[in-house]
C-alpha cells in the first residue's frame, strides 16, 4: 500500500485533431494561435502544446468560411483528472493600417470521452469600457488585448472584462485515453469493456454513442 501512494497511477490522454477553420463575418486574412492550458498534475509527453496557423482568406463560395485545417497532436499524462486540459485559441488579422490585431479569444475543454468530437468555440474580444478608450483604440486601430491568452482559460478576468462576440472557430478532436479506468474514472459506456481496445487499456471510443 505504501508503494501505491508513492507511485500513483498515471493515465494518458491522446489528442489528435485539427483547427478546421473559422467564421468571422467582419474580417478576412486571419490566422490562429493555439495553446493548451492544464493543471499542475498534467504534463505533455509528446506533440506540440502551442502553434500558429497560416494566414487564410475567405473562399469565394457563399459560406465565407476561413479554412485552416491545422493539425493538433499532443499526448498528456496525469495522475489526476482535475485541471483537465483546455485548448485556448486566439485569432489575429490586419487592421486598416496593416497592423496585426486580435480579432477574438476563446477556449474549450478537451473532450472527456474517447472518440470523435467537433467543438465550435465562440470568440470574444475585450470591449473598451469607456468612450475615450473606444475612440483611442479606433484611432490607433487597436483593440485592448489580454497580455496572456491563457487568462481566457482561467475565466477569472472574464467577468470583469466586458466582451463582445466576434465569430466562431471550429475544432475537431479524436480522443484516446489509456489507463483512466484504473483510477476509477469511467468516461465511456460499459459496452467498451468487451472490445479489444479496452483490454489493452486504450479506449478509442469507436462505439456509436454520443454523450454530449
Amino acid at each position: 500500500a505504501v508503494m501505491a501512494t508513492s507511485n500513483p497511477s498515471v493515465f494518458l490522454l491522446s489528442v489528435n485533431g485539427q483547427i478546421e477553420g473559422a467564421n468571422f463575418p467582419e474580417y478576412d486574412n486571419l490566422y490562429c494561435k493555439y495553446c493548451f492550458v492544464y493543471g499542475h498534475d498534467w504534463a505533455p509527453t509528446s506533440g506540440l502544446e502551442e502553434g500558429i496557423t497560416q494566414i487564410t482568406c475567405k473562399g469565394s463560395e457563399s459560406s465565407h468560411k476561413l479554412i485552416w485545417n491545422f493539425p493538433l497532436e499532443t499526448t498528456f499524462k496525469s495522475t489526476n483528472p482535475s485541471g483537465w486540459p483546455q485548448l485556448v485559441v486566439s485569432v489575429y488579422g490586419p487592421d486598416v493600417f496593416g497592423n496585426d490585431v486580435v480579432r477574438g479569444y476563446g477556449a474549450t475543454h478537451i473532450p472527456f470521452t474517447p472518440g470523435q468530437h467537433t467543438r465550435t468555440i465562440p470568440m470574444f474580444v475585450p470591449e473598451p469600457t469607456w468612450r475615450l478608450q473606444k475612440f483611442t483604440s479606433w484611432l490607433l486601430g487597436r483593440r485592448p488585448e489580454y497580455t496572456d491568452p491563457k487568462v481566457v482559460a482561467q475565466g477569472e478576468g472574464r467577468e470583469v472584462t466586458r466582451v463582445r462576440s466576434q465569430g466562431f472557430v471550429t475544432v475537431s478532436f479524436h480522443i484516446i485515453t489509456k489507463d483512466i479506468k484504473k483510477l476509477g474514472y469511467d468516461t465511456g459506456p460499459s459496452s467498451l469493456a468487451n472490445t479489444p481496445s479496452a483490454t489493452s487499456g486504450w479506449s478509442t471510443g469507436e462505439q456509436p454513442y454520443n454523450m454530449e
